[in-house]
């Protein structure tokens, strides 16, 4: 199961570098937020993917799973959030402006090619 989690962590990283090397402000955005779900089931397949009880203390189970991964996994969740809605507003109020989403446009390069 790891080395499945382990190919499709490549692949959103794979997608999101493709993204965030686009001209268009949303697809940068969009990969953004790929690369965060994917740095997400990194930690998670990292961690372990072992099956067991909850770790609460007077149970007398044979194995235990981890909960720092999770707990990791839900803070970076809550912060990817939060900085994908920030990057969002930031794009539109951008777009509002200037009326392009290019970034060679928002940069002031034109490319007379």
């Amino acid at each position: 199961m790891e080395i499945l989690m382990s190919v499709v962590v490549g692949i959103l990283f794979m997608s999101a570098t493709y993204l965030m090397l686009s001209k268009s402000l949303l697809r940068i955005i969009i990969g953004t937020a790929i690369l965060s779900h994917g740095a997400h089931l990194l930690i998670l397949t990292m961690g372990g993917l072992k099956r067991g009880a909850a770790p609460l203390l007077g149970e007398s189970a044979s194995s235990y799973t981890d909960p720092l991964p999770q707990a990791l996994i839900l803070t970076a969740i809550v912060i990817a959030f939060g900085v994908t809605a920030f990057f969002l507003v930031l794009a539109y109020r951008a777009y509002q402006e200037l009326g392009t989403d290019n970034m060679d446009k928002l940069r002031g390069n034109e490319g007379n090619d």
